[in-house]
């Protein structure tokens, strides 16, 4: 099926327009990104990344600093060490969002197109959708009531090797109601997993499922 004309002339140029943003480059400072503004990458050290409501920005990198997408920005990537990621209301990453040393926080009506991955912090899905897998070694993963996942889950088996190896607690897995996990759910350590009556799930490797009613476990 053609486009209009009228479409593709509005879709190109709000590329074009993406593509030639400003972008942001800093040492030792934050990077706060206006709302309503299209801006091009945004990279800092030591420092944290705002993307403001409605804003547009290509990728988000940030180490020792956290990232925030305020309602409705959009962003095609997001990545941090030592920091946490959210996501507002409505915002969207139409790739990854990955953390080390940090918690990653998906609001009602917001989208990642990518995975979510983190080492050893919290993922957490409030009535939100990821399109690719949920990813963690040592962090609880939460998919919150009417949330979906696309990718399924995995759970990585720590290597003796690495320096975030220090949890001895099993990661705690909550797939809240009516929530839908497409795809597997893999397990390489031990974790307790615990599924709503009303929710829905792919097959299950390497763990046992306690169903639960009401809310919360």
């Amino acid at each position: 099926m053609k486009l209009p004309i009228r479409t593709v002339a509005v879709t190109l140029l709000a590329i074009a327009s993406l593509a030639n943003g400003k972008d942001y480059d800093r040492v030792n400072g934050s990077v706060n990104i206006a709302d309503n503004e299209i801006a091009g990458t945004a990279e800092t050290v030591n420092g944290s990344i705002s993307l403001g409501t409605n804003a547009r920005a290509e990728s988000l990198e940030t180490v020792n600093g956290r990232i925030e997408l305020r309602e409705g920005a959009q962003a095609s990537s997001a990545e941090t060490v030592n920091g946490s990621i959210t996501l507002n209301e409505r915002a969207r990453i139409s790739g990854d969002a990955e953390v080390v040393n940090g918690s990653v926080t998906l609001r009602r009506g917001s989208e990642v197109g990518g995975g979510v991955e983190s080492v050893n912090g919290d993922l957490e899905l409030i009535q939100a959708v990821v399109l690719g897998s949920l990813e963690t070694v040592s962090g609880d993963i939460t998919v919150g009531a009417n949330s979906r996942v696309e990718g399924g889950i995995v759970v990585r088996k720590p290597t003796t090797s690495s320096w975030w190896n220090s949890s001895s607690r099993p990661p705690r897995i909550e797939i809240g109601p009516n929530a839908t996990v497409v795809g597997k759910l893999k397990f390489e350590r031990e974790v307790e997993l615990l599924v709503s009556d009303s929710a829905k799930i792919g097959a299950v490797e390497g763990a046992t499922v306690k169903r639960f009613s009401g809310e919360n476990p």
